[in-house]
């Protein structure tokens, strides 16, 4: 019996909030071991069975686990219970293009799938609501965290002073090298360069620490904001990388489950 094994956030009680690892899965090669990703060339039955483990490790049926087709955008989605009433087809055609996906329900695990992207989970304490956010660099530049944070607020009241946040696995400035153009982009969107590029032959830039600034600009408290600190590039033994394994690789899996 295969058996994930999952890095587990702190982020509040009555929550289990957590990356996979590519460790305690059946995948083989660069897939190997543990991907529940459908979209990035897997062996269909060897996703099917590691998302079986994963949701008997969660202790939740397999369809509470909600994972969206992601594109880079800054949609996103709120699962309500009308969701599971809807034929399957249709459940798949509200998760097209979709890179946040969020709700108040228990039992009910919202994750979102990344290999260096950067991944981030939101917990609002006062009314135990979450969302988990794809926030690779466009996205980034987009401001898909601010979007999010309004779209929980709008849905749930939520309070700023309340959200607990955590920044997963990602690709860390030392090793995320972009083209003059990609720097550009953040210039114009209103980043500030110097605290979250360098340069060394060529601009890098800190995904991480753009996603937490763009979090504080909104009035999120430093304080409760966590960043797991590991590069998925420098970390492939144990984490997924596009960058340095190719996209023919599998996906972290990071969500959020309200207990």
């Amino acid at each position: 019996m295969i058996k994930p094994i999952l890095k587990y956030y702190d982020i509040g009680i009555g929550v289990k909030a957590f990356s996979s690892t590519r460790k305690g899965g059946c995948s083989h090669g660069n897939y190997g071991e543990f991907n529940v990703n459908m979209y990035c060339g897997d062996d269909e039955a060897c996703v099917i069975e590691n998302r079986r483990a994963l949701c008997n490790e969660l202790d939740i049926n397999e369809d509470r686990l909600i994972m969206p087709h992601q594109s880079h955008g800054i949609e996103i989605r709120q699962i309500a219970p009308d969701f599971f009433k809807l034929p399957n087809a249709i459940q798949t055609q509200i998760l097209e293009n979709v890179d946040g996906v969020m709700t108040n329900m228990t039992d009910v695990c919202v994750a979102v799938s990344t290999a260096d992207c950067i991944p981030v989970l939101l917990y609002d304490r006062e009314h135990h609501a979450c969302a988990a956010v794809h926030a690779g660099w466009r996205g980034t530049v987009a401001k898909i965290l601010q979007r999010a944070v309004a779209v929980m607020k709008a849905a749930y009241k939520t309070n700023l002073e309340d959200l607990q946040v955590c920044i997963g696995p990602g690709i860390s400035l030392d090793a995320f090298e972009v083209g003059d153009e990609v720097w550009q982009q953040f210039a114009e969107n209103g980043f500030k360069m110097e605290s979250i590029s360098k340069r060394y032959d060529k601009w890098h830039i800190d995904l991480w620490e753009c996603n937490r600034l763009q979090l504080i600009d909104i009035g999120v408290n430093p304080c409760n904001i966590q960043i797991a600190n590991i590069c998925t590039y420098s970390n492939t033994d144990e984490f997924f990388s596009a960058r340095k394994m190719s996209i023919n690789s599998g996906r972290i899996l990071t969500g959020i489950l309200l207990e």
